[in-house]
């Protein structure tokens, strides 16, 4: 009994000594990992309660949009853009808003909403959706070249038809046919074969007169043999 009391005093002693040495780093990691995980729930619930407080004004935007009601959405956008502009409904909300002043004819001020929209949003597909309007704007008040550098960046390919085809517009309307439709071609070329949407960019393509595309399946059709001479 005496050795066995002799060596648990051992092992006491020994945990004294590693605890006098490492106990002040252990209890420092425990109070390290106590307050990131409470920091990272705190900054979950404080997301929670910013996406929830955001939802009502982005619905408050939303009903005035479809009421066509622009004095209505003002209060909300300005709401969503200053107290919740890192939550999702703020860009949303904002591009709605500014959908509203560009049909009420109040250009300057869509294309700002728009231009906040893409310094904000953290979605890609939000920032490509007010490019596309804002060089819509820019093609209205017929500023061509900015209406064309809106365009110029690197897009997720379900934008790239869209693009190609406002593109050609702003091509068109600047009097450069053939480089409209060379957009117009690359517009048809990504567009899905079934797309109803074809039809429209083809009409404005034959409009332009000039060559017309080949046949989506022109590659797997077999090459026709040249024409012969007249007279033999």
């Amino acid at each position: 009994m005496a050795v066995y009391d002799l060596e648990e005093q051992e092992k006491l002693d020994d945990l004294k000594a590693w605890w006098a040495t490492y106990g002040k780093y252990v209890s420092a990691a425990v109070v390290t990992v106590a307050v990131v995980v409470i920091g990272v729930q705190g900054w979950r619930w404080y997301q929670h309660t910013q996406a929830q407080k955001a939802s009502v004004f982005y619905q408050a935007v939303s009903q005035a949009a479809r009421a066509n009601e622009l004095a209505k959405a003002k209060d909300p956008a300005t709401q969503l853009e200053e107290r919740f502009s890192g939550t999702s409904y703020a860009p949303r909300g904002v591009l709605l808003y500014a959908k509203l002043l560009y049909d009420s004819g109040d250009k300057a001020q869509a294309k700002a909403q728009l231009q906040w929209v893409i310094d904000h949003a953290s979605e890609e597909e939000l920032k490509a959706i007010a490019r596309f309007r804002i060089a819509q704007v820019l093609l209205d008040d017929k500023q061509y070249d900015e209406a064309l550098k809106a365009l110029d960046v690197k897009t997720d390919e379900a934008f790239a038809p869209l693009y190609a085809d406002l593109r050609g517009d702003i091509l068109a309307s600047a009097g450069k046919n053939a480089d409209a439709r060379s957009a117009y071609q690359t517009a048809l070329a990504k567009l899905d074969a079934k797309s109803g949407y074809r039809a429209f960019i083809q009409a404005k393509l034959d409009a332009l007169g000039g060559p017309l595309p080949p046949p989506a399946d022109a590659a797997a059709a077999p090459a026709a043999p040249p024409p012969s001479a007249p007279g033999r």
